[in-house]
């Protein structure tokens, strides 16, 4: 059996248009790299991006350089990431992480609808997100509540339960596009239709839809979103966040960070402070020029491919893994925590097994050897197998599921420990 699907594989690779693109990164031969859902890979381009900036902007520019190259920086990168997420260019703000944006437009978000006291999300969305809404109700919205939308299953949400959640009370919807954990993906237009019926507010978080699947703020009614650069775009660790504010409402909503960058003539150093009537009023320091540079390879090779053709190859790619996973690993015990329908889903697959991270650190480290084939593993079981179409093959899928179905029909895991690492 693994034979034909190898097979299979290798023909499927032979018509992917997109298989060029993989030599555009960094990579080391024995390796499989099933992460970028958490830290995309390095473009080759960055490094001598990255080299010049040092060296030739930072190491002979000095100072000069910030009128020569750097001040429109962030305007510029903005203005690609645009083009990926369906929005215009002055309606994108790149700084920050993706946290303390939240924060900003969640006060403002609330600070606008103070009438209102209801915020909704859900229990699948991303951790730190319910804690900045747990954070904005404690400190400074403490007659606010949250309420929080269970799933049935863990997988998916019932997106019908929105119809009864959201009211007349209700200020703001908080919620990931795509599920951290199984990949369910948000009909965002449903939402935001939903939403604006009562007349409330929705962000949406986009760090692991932004460079996998196609994004429409403009075209789908989105208020706001956040939204990290490191996954799918390749941006780097730690790479600077963006926010998404629609246009006409950056003028009514106020960050609650009043800071240089965001006021209009910083270079006046005027001590009465003057919001810039755009999205910039929502910058908050210097720019990290350092990591706003090492953004751009990434946002350039996925405006290349096309984020259509990367969502098509993504589909192809992730149907074959679950047709891998259900032949050869479900009759192992393991179950698949991502939703069936590809239309409700992302760009990365969860399975579900009791020894999950012995597992997962067996294929991180084998005692053999057998290739290195790197997944993540997010309590209490799963192993995230995420698919960059950028780089992924479907050759390398087969690898991997042959690799945990041998794992565990051999009971290697029994060899790893189950304490855990401090990143997992």
């Amino acid at each position: 059996m693994i034979n034909e699907l190898y097979q299979k594989a290798l023909e499927l690779d032979k018509k992917d248009e997109l298989a060029h693109f993989k030599e555009a990164f960094v990579s080391e031969p024995g390796i499989i790299y099933l992460d970028g859902n958490s830290l995309g890979r390095l473009p080759k381009k960055t490094i001598t991006q990255t080299n010049d900036l040092v060296l030739t902007q930072w190491g002979k520019g000095l100072i000069r350089s910030w009128n020569e190259r750097w001040i429109d920086l962030p305007q510029k990168t903005a203005a690609k990431i645009a083009r990926i997420v369906g929005a215009q260019p002055d309606e994108i703000f790149v700084g920050d992480s993706t946290s303390l944006n939240l924060y900003k437009l969640a006060f403002a978000a609330l600070s606008m609808n103070q009438q209102k006291k209801k915020i909704i999300s859900d229990n699948l969305n991303f951790p730190t997100d319910v804690y900045i809404l747990q954070g904005l109700i404690e400190q400074q919205f403490i007659d606010h509540s949250l309420s929080v939308i269970e799933s049935e299953d863990g997988i998916m949400v019932n997106e019908n339960r929105f119809e009864e959640a959201i009211d007349t009370n209700t200020a703001l919807i908080v919620l990931s596009h795509v599920v951290f954990k199984s990949a369910f993906m948000y009909d965002m237009a449903k939402i935001n239709a939903l939403a604006h019926q009562k007349d409330a507010l929705v962000i949406w978080d986009l760090s692991h839809s932004v460079g996998s699947v196609p994004v429409s703020l403009n075209d789908s009614g989105a208020d706001m979103a956040v939204g990290c650069t490191y996954k799918y775009l390749n941006g780097g660790p730690g790479a600077p966040a963006f926010l998404y504010v629609r246009k006409d409402l950056q003028k009514q909503l106020k960050s609650p960070i009043w800071a240089w960058f965001s006021h209009q003539a910083p270079f006046d150093f005027s001590l009465d402070y003057q919001p810039k009537d755009n999205i910039q009023r929502f910058a908050v320091g210097t720019p990290s020029v350092l990591s706003l540079a090492a953004i751009e390879s990434g946002l350039d090779i996925t405006l290349e491919a096309g984020i259509n053709r990367l969502r098509a190859k993504s589909e192809q790619l992730s149907e074959f893994l679950i047709e891998l996973i259900q032949q050869l690993l479900v009759p192992l015990g393991f179950s698949i925590a991502s939703p069936l329908d590809v239309n409700k889903r992302g760009s990365h697959i969860s399975i579900r097994h009791a020894e999950g991270y012995r597992i997962s650190q067996a294929m991180i480290k084998p005692y053999d050897d057998s290739k290195v084939i790197i997944p993540d593993f997010r309590p209490p079981d799963n192993i995230r197998l995420g698919i960059a179409p950028l780089y992924n093959t479907f050759a390398e899928l087969v690898d991997t599921v042959e690799r945990i179905w041998k794992i565990v029909t051999e009971e290697q895991f029994k060899g790893y420990s189950n304490s855990k690492d401090t990143v997992t």
